[in-house]
């Protein structure tokens, strides 16, 4: 079936505009924690966490009958190797999610009064840091596919609560995606990222999709018809 145009072009809107709203959420939640908790980096963490959990489950409850609400390269490329989405439209959802995280992040700062440009000087350096951010991914992954396949009517609920826990059990806080990865790394505010390991990150991160993808395919696949269940 052919994609008509208009429909197209709300798709790739939702991707922009949804990665977009993380973004800015991500960043100016950081700065308004990090303002308020008076150096006290445990209850900074804590308000960003809350912010980001909470517009995930709006978001993809809004945006998830328009486009799927991916807002993350990780996803879409995961998508594109179960079939749900065509090469093309994939690199689509992308670049989107890329520039809408961009300007995330410029409106967070837009918002909070502080220099639109920025290079970011937080350093999350380390095979700990790496390692965390394949795991993050995985376990994101894994979250989504069980629960488009056993609760889709859950999925914005599992996806918030997965990344407001795995802010607190991975050592770098759960980034978990590429597009708001590049984004953070234009921001020297609490969330922020140092560019020299931006890199990394994305590389961990998309390490994490073919696994994800080939283990969910085995374990959520349907029973074949016959076998013994006792």
């Amino acid at each position: 079936m052919t994609m008509s145009k208009n429909n197209l072009q709300k798709r790739l809107f939702a991707e922009w505009f949804g990665t977009l709203a993380l973004v800015a959420t991500v960043v100016g939640s950081g700065i308004m924690a990090e303002t308020l908790a008076n150096g006290n980096i445990a209850l900074a963490l804590l308000g960003n966490t809350i912010a980001t959990g909470a517009i995930l489950v709006v978001l993809i409850t809004m945006l998830g009958p328009v486009s799927g609400a991916h807002f993350n390269p990780a996803v879409s490329a995961a998508f594109a190797l179960r079939g749900d989405l065509s090469g093309r439209l994939a690199i689509a959802y992308i670049t989107c999610q890329i520039a809408g995280g961009i300007c995330g992040t410029f409106l967070a700062h837009w918002m909070f009064a502080a220099p639109i440009l920025q290079e970011a000087t937080n350093f999350r350096s380390g095979l700990s840091q790496y390692g965390s951010e394949w795991v993050a991914t995985f376990g994101l992954l894994m979250v989504i596919f069980g629960g488009i396949k056993y609760r889709p009517d859950a999925v914005a609920w599992m996806v918030g609560l997965y990344i407001t826990a795995a802010y607190w059990f991975t050592a770098s806080t759960s980034f978990a995606n590429p597009a708001v990865t590049i984004a953070r790394s234009l921001t020297d505010t609490f969330s922020g990222i140092h560019l020299g390991d931006m890199p990394f990150f994305i590389f961990a991160q998309m390490l994490a999709v073919w696994p994800a993808y080939r283990l969910a395919s085995w374990l959520f696949a349907d029973d074949e018809a016959g076998s013994d269940t006792k």
